[in-house]
């Protein structure tokens, strides 16, 4: 068998310019190839590559010389290491990983690519029986919603959490998490997907086209109250939060995941919240913590999540899977908010 070479160029899709993905990306066919790799860093061959809403919307928001572009787009990924650079990886080993926003300005490195230059760190062994279309799409979401459930809330045994937002990617492994850990787990989401996250072990789902979430907690609340309320929308709807006396557990934990920036009350939902919080309890003031977290870098955490997929206690949801020149259109199904899972692209067209 003839030598693996690297190439010194490839095809990725760079984002060029602020707007909506089909005027601010280009595929380019020339891209060249990092072959010069920093200390703990590692070259991979990209397989697949996973979308989050948070990468549209800030293609879309902030203008170029904020953003450090051109740079490849997307964040999420899963391939083989072809330069291990002297880490603890070996050169052929399937992994799956992130690349942080701090680490894309940086390296102008992203995820729609077929060589991607990644600090080891930010990577995980795959396991043979996860399929590399589910792996790509678990590390940024994973990654937060740990962060959330444990390091945030400090989720315990045999607590009970809802979720708002129960069929977006950091609901859907929360879900299986909270789950794992022996956890009632309440959810929302609209009607049709009922059955699936009644499939990932909730016990009690919340319809949100049927009224306002908080509203229907509220007039039938509980009984225990619940200890965590995960906010995985990323809407940050103060009302969610003055509202949770009624459905959360005096000394209770509220966690917001975002604010997604182009979401209606998303910054300014925050502005809210704060003043709620900041109103003492003898005023009427909730009586309960909140916390506002972004996912970043976190190696022992994401360790963490790996034993978590590694034991079959979290697996990737794949919602649809494009092909790499397919990318807008891929693109066109996350902005559509109807998805339930990851939208994936395969680099790579023989994987599974």
């Amino acid at each position: 068998m003839a030598a693996f070479t690297i190439p010194d160029t490839q095809k990725a899709w760079v984002i060029v310019r602020k707007g909506v993905p089909a005027r601010a990306l280009k595929l380019d066919d020339k891209y060249p190839v990092a072959k010069k790799l920093a200390k703990g860093e590692v070259l991979v061959r990209v397989q697949a590559a996973a979308f989050n809403p948070i990468s549209y919307k800030m293609i879309g928001l902030l203008p170029n010389f904020v953003m450090r572009r051109p740079h490849v787009a997307e964040h999420d990924f899963a391939g083989v290491i072809v330069d291990a650079n002297g880490t603890d990886l070996q050169k052929g080993q399937e992994v799956y990983g992130w690349i942080p926003i701090p680490t894309q300005f940086l390296s102008r490195q992203g995820a729609l690519c077929e060589y991607a230059r990644v600090p080891a760190q930010l990577m995980l062994p795959k396991p043979p029986n996860v399929k590399t279309t589910e792996a790509a799409g678990l590390g940024l979401v994973g990654a937060t919603a740990y962060h959330a459930l444990f390091q945030s809330a400090k989720l315990e045994p045999g607590q009970s959490i809802f979720v708002n937002g129960g069929s977006t990617a950091v609901g859907i492994v929360a879900i299986q998490m909270a789950k794992a850990l022996g956890c009632t787990v309440g959810a929302s989401a609209s009607g049709k997907k009922e059955e699936f996250l009644r499939g990932l072990g909730v016990d009690r789902f919340v319809d949100y086209t049927k009224g306002p979430v908080y509203e229907q907690l509220a007039k039938d609340p509980p009984t225990p109250k619940y200890h965590v309320f995960l906010e995985a929308v990323g809407t940050a709807d103060p009302l969610f939060y003055t509202c949770s006396g009624a459905y959360l557990a005096p000394g209770g934990t509220f966690v917001t995941v975002g604010p997604q920036p182009s979401t209606s009350g998303g910054y300014v939902g925050i502005a809210k919240l704060m003043l709620a919080i900041m109103t003492p309890r003898f005023l009427g003031g909730v009586k309960a913590s909140w916390k506002l977290i972004s996912v970043s870098n976190r190696p022992d955490e994401f360790q963490q999540l790996g034993k978590y997929v590694t034991n079959g206690k979290v697996k990737g949801v794949v919602d649809s899977v494009f092909a790499f020149e397919d990318v807008l259109k891929a693109y066109e199904r996350v902005m559509e908010g109807r998805s339930t899972g990851k939208v994936v692209v395969r680099v790579d067209p023989s994987v599974e």
